[in-house]
């Protein structure tokens, strides 16, 4: 069995907000919305990976050290065991645009739980939800 670890973003905006983008048609699991991310090239660190991902979907840069691991799940799929790690980030640089032409959507973190999401997000965004509000954490700006 082949491992494959994706490491995806939580992306969170000071009106407390997160990302999701919609996976394509073609794509396994399409339509459903999903945190922007994707799998580990060979070499990469889940971080690394995470930066050039972020860049390559959404156009923004992040700093390793900006995403902090919120948590993970695991499950099989034929002949490959899914690892996939969330990390919460709430300082890039950039504009947030599609660059894969995806459909993008900021969703109030309180209603992610009213998207359809690829298995296994639900202890995700019950764990999204759980973080203490806009007011009770401060946005650091980016900085080199």
């Amino acid at each position: 069995m082949r491992l494959e670890i994706i490491a995806a973003a939580a992306l969170i905006d000071n009106a407390d907000r997160i990302v999701l983008t919609q996976r394509p048609q073609g794509k396994p699991l399409a339509g459903l919305w999903e945190f922007p991310g994707g799998k580990l090239e060979a070499g990469e660190t889940p971080p690394t990976a995470l930066v050039r991902e972020l860049h390559e979907e959404l156009g923004i840069d992040i700093l390793p050290a900006s995403a902090t691991p919120l948590g993970f799940f695991s499950r099989i799929q034929g002949q490959r065991h899914v690892l996939f790690l969330l990390f919460l980030c709430r300082s890039w640089r950039g504009a947030l645009r599609p660059c894969e032409k995806q459909a993008m959507q900021w969703v109030p973190r309180r209603e992610l739980g009213l998207w359809a999401m690829p298995p296994g997000n639900a202890p995700l965004v019950r764990a999204l939800q759980a973080l203490p509000g806009p007011s009770q954490h401060a946005l650091a700006p980016f900085a080199h």
